[in-house]
């Protein structure tokens, strides 16, 4: 069985709000920790080649579930692009570079990460409730049935 990657996004979400003290840095912890994207001067390097899988595993709503295990470093390392270049270049480069087309699973979790980035730079949604909003925004995915073949 599959791990459960949306929750384990969700606990480093819980993890990571609990030890840092400004939104800019909880976003950018987030990133390292989720998708390896490091923090200070080379962290263009690791979202270059699309961080690391740190959390693996689906359980991801649908509409954002891609059939691979590696939606949590997808939204993670889009959180930590946008965090230093902001949401508009991010989304740019998720479609021209990451070929994400904004009608794809990719793209629509491209969407949430980015509307994820705002809240929380804005105060609307606090470090300590992103556990929460990742849980209700983007978990819930039902596993596909598997073939008996």
């Amino acid at each position: 069985m599959t791990a459960d990657g949306c929750a384990q996004l969700a606990e480093t979400c819980a993890r990571v709000a609990s030890r840092t003290s400004s939104p800019g840095e909880f976003l950018r912890e987030l990133g390292r920790e989720a998708a390896g994207v490091r923090r200070g001067p080379l962290w263009p390097l690791d979202a270059g080649r699309g961080g690391t899988n740190h959390l693996r595993g689906r359980g991801f709503r649908r509409h954002v579930d891609d059939g691979t295990e590696g939606q949590a470093r997808h939204f993670a390392g889009i959180v930590a692009v946008a965090v230093r270049i902001g949401p508009r270049l991010t989304r740019w480069l998720s479609i021209r570079v990451g070929q994400d087309a904004a009608d794809s699973a990719d793209g629509r979790l491209t969407d949430h990460a980015l509307d994820f980035v705002r809240l929380v730079r804005s105060g609307e949604l606090s470090p300590a409730d992103t556990d929460a909003w990742v849980r209700s925004t983007i978990c819930g995915g039902v596993p596909p049935l598997r073939s008996s073949r």
